[in-house]
């Protein structure tokens, strides 16, 4: 029997040349096909993550719920993905990565899991329970520098110094193209859908959804959220990027329709409203395309569906945001 994962990848595959001409503007380097192979390699080996109805928040409001991921994020479909992408030199050699916490405990889960050897590089500012739980998923931490910046830094060192894969938690093709897989269910679940809002750091998220769902649907909106002050202290430390990278940008200025900003103030309230209203924890990063939403600042929208990126807080910074 197939998963919902591979009939999600079988659906768009046969669709896909109704808008074949949408599908070209897909760059080289992920072509539609990519994200469906990346959903099939995934089958199984992942969440298949519910979309929950949220009319208490807004009335035609839908919650992708990457939170329910083993890891608590959506980051672990692109670090497996690329994962099982490796040659088995690569895989022998163990890997390396940079990360403030969510693709850190991914790679650490799943390369584990592959028997690869992972090191991971994070910020001494990550928090707490992400660094924690990374080393618990058996990668070896190494904290470093102030900022996700000077965290990849130290990691390019030690790749060449240990002669490790270094796996980029967002400038990476089978990165990218996992994250897709989420714009796949997106569409399987919600073939109806007008707009969808998907939160943004380095933006690898809002590339892979955008080119699952714009080949498919070219008339859905897709809007990208950023955080309006990066680089201080915040509750969105998974979306605290300075800039996109290189290989997402692309992807932005041709088929991302819009990208907004939101203040630490609305990333707050969506928390609050996230557990008053319907029960879910969500991280900052997590919660800023509800914040999105409920803040105004992407206008009508029709059905939407917000990604609920990740739910990893520590536990002080959840119970002080919900108590303001």
């Amino acid at each position: 029997m197939l998963t919902a994962h591979a009939d999600a990848a079988r659906t768009l595959s046969v669709c896909a040349p109704v808008h074949q001409s949408l599908e070209d503007r897909l760059p080289a380097w992920l072509p539609l096909s990519a994200v469906t192979d990346a959903a099939r390699r995934l089958s199984g080996q992942i969440v298949r993550t519910p979309l929950l109805h949220a009319p208490t928040l807004h009335r035609d409001l839908w919650l992708k719920a990457e939170v329910f991921q083993a890891t608590g994020a959506f980051k672990e479909r692109g670090a497996l993905n690329r994962l099982l992408r490796l040659t088995a030199p690569e895989r022998a050699g163990g890997v390396v990565a940079m990360s403030a916490g969510n693709h850190a405990q991914g790679v650490a889960l799943h390369a584990a899991r592959l028997g690869v050897r992972a090191t991971i590089v994070m910020p001494e500012t990550a928090p707490r329970c992400k660094v924690e739980r990374t080393a618990e998923l058996g990668a070896d931490v190494v904290l470093h520098g102030a900022t996700v910046g000077e965290a990849k830094g130290k990691a390019l060192e030690l790749a060449v110094e240990r002669r490790l894969t270094f796996l980029h938690p967002y400038d990476d093709p089978d990165v990218i193209a996992g994250q897709g897989t989420v714009g796949l269910e997106i569409l399987a679940d919600r073939p109806d859908v007008d707009t969808v809002v998907v939160p943004v750091g380095g933006g690898g998220l809002l590339a892979g959804i955008t080119a699952a769902v714009k080949a498919q649907r070219p008339w859905v909106r897709v809007i990208g959220v950023r955080l309006a002050r990066r680089g201080g202290p915040t509750l969105a430390d998974g979306i605290n990027v300075h800039a996109l990278g290189k290989l997402p940008q692309a992807i932005v200025d041709t088929l991302v329709d819009r990208v907004v900003e939101v203040e630490e103030g609305e990333i707050a309230a969506a928390m609050r409203a996230l557990h008053r209203s319907f029960g879910v924890v969500a991280e900052g990063a997590g919660a800023a395309a509800v914040a999105a939403v409920l803040g105004g600042r992407i206008g009508r929208t029709g059905r939407t569906v917000a990604v609920l990126s990740g739910r990893n807080v520590d536990g002080d910074t959840l119970a002080r945001t919900l108590a303001a």
